[in-house]
């Protein structure tokens, strides 16, 4: 099963977010052992180091990266992402290239705490309780 990971999925695990931790951290455990394919747009990961730039240092940032490396595949966005996510006029312009990402790279879910902005996307999203009850 290959999952889109959004962003806030990471930071919750990342940042010790409650009360999202610890159904956030289960789905990066399933990542981590394989249960499931865990994959992260490169746009995430650029977000995510910008929403952390306090926190971060370039050496903690390659860090990051790496133990994200170790767990996560990283894929690509690319020209036509953008131009599809463009046209489908969504609210939120960064939701709707996760969702072309998904679809484009097959994913079965995204997983995210924001589901109401991918009420139009073709790849479900869930958020980590939904998606753990699920299982």
């Amino acid at each position: 099963m290959r999952l889109l990971i959004d962003g806030n999925i990471l930071l919750d695990v990342l940042q010790k977010r409650e009360p999202h931790y610890v159904d956030s951290a289960n789905v990066w455990k399933m990542c981590e052992t394989d249960i499931a394919e865990g994959c992260v747009s490169a746009l995430t990961f650029a977000n995510l180091v910008y929403v952390m730039r306090k926190e971060l240092d370039a050496e903690k940032i390659s860090e990051v990266h790496k133990k994200l490396s170790l767990i996560f595949n990283f894929v690509d966005m690319n020209a036509s992402d953008i131009s599809i996510a463009v046209d489908m006029k969504w609210d939120d312009f960064e939701d709707a290239v996760q969702a072309v990402t998904a679809k484009r790279i097959h994913a079965d879910f995204i997983i995210t705490r924001n589901v109401r902005d991918y009420n139009k996307s073709e790849v479900v999203a869930f958020t980590p309780t939904e998606f753990l009850a699920r299982q």
